[in-house]
């Protein structure tokens, strides 16, 4: 189960900032991000390499997707279209309020369920598809101001033992300051471990070895309001294990290449 967290806070001179944890088999292959499709030379994302597609990306417009699996809908299906092309053909739009539209203009039908985050300095938006909307559109819906949390189930649902747990410790956290590199806060409750009582991994951020599942990748983002700039840090691993470092994102200047934050 992916965890997306978005702290929305319009008038900001950074008024999206984004946290996301990706929890795949580790075993299946992927490439870290970078302009990865020549047919999208305005792209950054990560690079699923057994079927092609993304989780999360940005594009040069400043434009944040990024795709997680619905409860209940974990891995690909026989005759199913690849959930990573969602974000890819949401970072072909030049805004988020077009991107989240295109999202509900598709017929949602040869998708498994999905939940989508999607931002810019102006908007941030979630796009949701259970497999069972009647008219076999999914549906797009306003991220309020403030910090909020997306993993399997609608944003903020405590029936998720992650949100109940760590919803709060975020809220609670020192907000990130992206032009001075800071976000040890965050960084601490990406990499948290603690779990609620329902199974050995139930609710922790961050999780090891599970059935072959684990946290093999966490992403730090910032968009500016100034103009299209983005700031992107990842790791390539679990987050209390892996240094967050700089991805070339744009022409524009963020934090120096030679940066990382979180060395562990």
């Amino acid at each position: 189960m992916c965890t997306v967290v978005v702290l929305h806070r319009p008038g900001h001179a950074w008024p999206v900032l984004i946290a996301a944890n990706r929890d795949e088999l580790a075993s299946r292959p992927w490439r870290p991000p970078a302009r990865h499709w020549p047919a999208r030379p305005g792209t950054v994302a990560g690079r699923d390499r057994e079927a092609g597609g993304a989780w999360l990306g940005v594009n040069d417009r400043g434009v944040v997707a990024g795709v997680l699996n619905r409860a209940g809908s974990l891995g690909p299906a026989a005759g199913m279209t690849t959930r990573g092309e969602l974000p890819l053909l949401a970072l072909d739009r030049p805004t988020a309020r077009d991107a989240a539209a295109a999202m509900t203009s598709l017929d949602g039908r040869p998708f498994r369920a999905f939940n989508m985050a999607i931002a810019d300095a102006s908007d941030a938006l979630w796009v949701r598809w259970t497999g069972r909307e009647a008219d076999g559109r999914p549906t797009s819906h306003r991220i309020p101001e403030g910090l909020h949390m997306l993993t399997a189930l609608d944003l903020d649902d405590d029936a998720s033992p992650r949100v109940r747990l760590h919803l709060p410790r975020f809220r609670a956290a020192r907000t990130p300051d992206p032009e001075a590199g800071d976000w040890s806060d965050w960084i601490e409750r990406l990499g948290d471990r603690s779990r609620g009582p329902a199974g050995p991994e139930a609710g922790a951020m961050s999780i090891g070895d599970s059935g072959g599942f684990a946290t093999v990748s966490s992403s730090l983002i910032a968009l500016a309001d100034a103009r299209p700039r983005t700031i992107w840090m990842f790791a390539a691993g679990a987050p209390d294990k892996v240094s967050f470092r700089p991805v070339s994102v744009d022409t524009t200047d963020c934090v120096s290449s030679a940066s990382s934050v979180g060395s562990r």
